[in-house]
Parts: C-alpha cells; sequence; structure tokens
C-alpha cells in the first residue's frame, strides 16, 4: 500500500487552497481532524512554515500561519501514531542549533514521529527581517542541512565547520527518539530537486502536475545514480483535490471525485510512476464534512492503494 498523508488545514489559510470554515476554526479543529487522521490510517500530518508575511501579499497568503513546533507538538499530544510533517520547515531562517533543540525535542516528546521536512523560502521580506541574504537562500539551505545533520544525529555534542555556522562542544539534550530523522527535501525547480537527490532522504514536489513526475523523479533517480548516493529515498506527489462520493455541490473541476474503487484506481497511477507516499486533499464545507471524507478515505480507499 502507498502511504498517505495530508497538509493540515487551519493551520495556514491562503487563498489557493483554504476552505471559507477554515477562518472561524481553531485549535479544538485541528485537535479532531488530526485524531481522525490517526484513526484512518493517515501516515502524517503536515504544518507549514512562515514567520511573518508583508503587506503587499497578505491579501493572497494572509498572514495566519501556525508555528510548525509549535503545532505538531501540541498535536503530538493528542495523537498516538500519525507521523509530525514539516511541509515545508524554512530552516535557513534560523540558525541551525536553535533548530536543532526544538525538532529534537519534538521528535523525543512524541517517540520518534518527526519528519523534517525543509525548503529554501520564497519571501525576501523574511529573510532581510531576519539577518538572513535571500539572494543566497540556496546556499544557506544547503549548510543548514549539513549542520542539522549533525545536530539530529546521536552525538550528544555535535561538531560542524562551515561558511556559516561553525559549532563544537555543545551539548544538547534530550536527543531524537529516531536513530536517524528522515529529511524530506521540498521544492520542483532544478535547485530544490538536486537538493533533494543529494542530501535528503525524500522529495516534495510543490505542485508537479502527473505528466511531469516521471522526469523529475527520473532526474533524482539519475543524480543518486552517479553521486552514489546510498540509502532509502521516498519519492512523494500532491494528488488532486479529492471528494469521496458524488459531491451535491462545486468543488471545481480538477477535483478527483467518484466512488472508491475509482478513486483509488486513479490514485494507483502514481505508484507507477514511483511514487512511494502522497498527500491528499479534500474538498468541503466544514471541519465534519473534511472528517467524514477523511474517514471514508481511510476505510474504502487507502487499503486499495
Amino acid at each position: 500500500m502507498i502511504p498517505y498523508g495530508i497538509q493540515l488545514p487551519v493551520q495556514s489559510q491562503s487563498t489557493l487552497y483554504a476552505e471559507p470554515w477554515e477562518a472561524a476554526a481553531g485549535p479544538g479543529d485541528l485537535v479532531e481532524i488530526a485524531r481522525t487522521a490517526d484513526r484512518a490510517g493517515f501516515s502524517y500530518v503536515a504544518c507549514c512554515d512562515h514567520v511573518a508575511i508583508p503587506r503587499r501579499l497578505a491579501s493572497a497568503m494572509s498572514t495566519v500561519w501556525y508555528d510548525p513546533i509549535a503545532t505538531l507538538a501540541f498535536l503530538a499530544a493528542a495523537t498516538e501514531r500519525v507521523r509530525l510533517l514539516s511541509h515545508v520547515a524554512v530552516v535557513g531562517l534560523r540558525h541551525p542549533l536553535l533548530s536543532a533543540k526544538q525538532y529534537a525535542t519534538l521528535d523525543h516528546l512524541s517517540g520518534g514521529r518527526l519528519i523534517l521536512g525543509v525548503g529554501a523560502g520564497h519571501v525576501p521580506e523574511e529573510f532581510e527581517a531576519l539577518g538572513v541574504d535571500f539572494r543566497q537562500r540556496g546556499a544557506v539551505l544547503d549548510e543548514s542541512l549539513d549542520a542539522l545533520r549533525g545536530a539530529l544525529g546521536s552525538d550528544e555534542f555535535p561538531e560542524h565547520h562551515g561558511k556559516l555556522y561553525d559549532f563544537q562542544d555543545l551539548g544538547q539534550r534530550p536527543r531524537p527518539a529516531q536513530t536517524r530523522v528522515p529529511f524530506w527535501v521540498g521544492g520542483s525547480s532544478p535547485a530544490a530537486v538536486r537538493r533533494a537527490a543529494l542530501k535528503g532522504d525524500g522529495w516534495l514536489p510543490q505542485g508537479d502536475p502527473r505528466d511531469r513526475l516521471p522526469a523529475q523523479i527520473e532526474t533524482i533517480r539519475s543524480i543518486r545514480e552517479e553521486a552514489a548516493v546510498q540509502g532509502s529515498f521516498t519519492v512523494g506527489a500532491i494528488a488532486e483535490p479529492l471528494y469521496v462520493g458524488t459531491p451535491t455541490w462545486d468543488v471545481g473541476r480538477r477535483t478527483l471525485t467518484g466512488p472508491p474503487d475509482a478513486l483509488a484506481e486513479s490514485l494507483r497511477a502514481y505508484r507507477a510512476m514511483g511514487v512511494q507516499q502522497i498527500q491528499v486533499r479534500f474538498r468541503s464545507r466544514s471541519r465534519t464534512e473534511l472528517t467524514d471524507q477523511m474517514a471514508a478515505f481511510g476505510a474504502d480507499i487507502g487499503p486499495h492503494l
């Protein structure tokens, strides 16, 4: 079975994907949605990352962006098995030792459920306000990943010596519960795909349609083969919006609808491309409709992927 996860609603409310009911929702809704994911066999729940949205982008992006570490820790206490994904953390905005302290604690408290999804970021004003060079964000992310790999490892006193960060003989406990915290790299640009192939344990595409995925996956395979990168690697995909059953309202022309067997057959095409986990999203008019959709997916579609 191909694992399936979900980007949580409510915690980020860009006009690109937020449903109207989310504007009035809050922590209790997030808990119920996360618990539904836990019961319905979802592999992970995910939370985005923005520190502050500039006024010029606020009407499109909104300023509702929950902090991923606080949110995932809150939901870890309300769930039992579902994994906790930052999709994606802009780790270049923070010193690696700070990120390591926060994410190691989250992994420790959750019993090893963290997946650290990372990305380069795209809002210049955030970088400027926090004293990071936006033009060098790719290089910053590359070194941050190297530093985090050591700082989230087994050594209580991690060591890193680079152009941007230099530390040693500084102990951090608790250590992560996992021996190796998986790093999933987000982004679909050539630089992001290469970064995922060389430095990640997985890839989180950003909006690649089905017809683009095979070429991207082949690029990742070729880069890893040429560089002799060893270890497992998880290729992800974001599926089209879904509605299980026949909707009685306008769910949009891109939304996949229909009986469970038809939706399962459509989604199995991702596995045939080489995808190893899919992120799903459901159209809904209320929290209850969303959790009903998630439960139906887990019961009637997930087992057939």
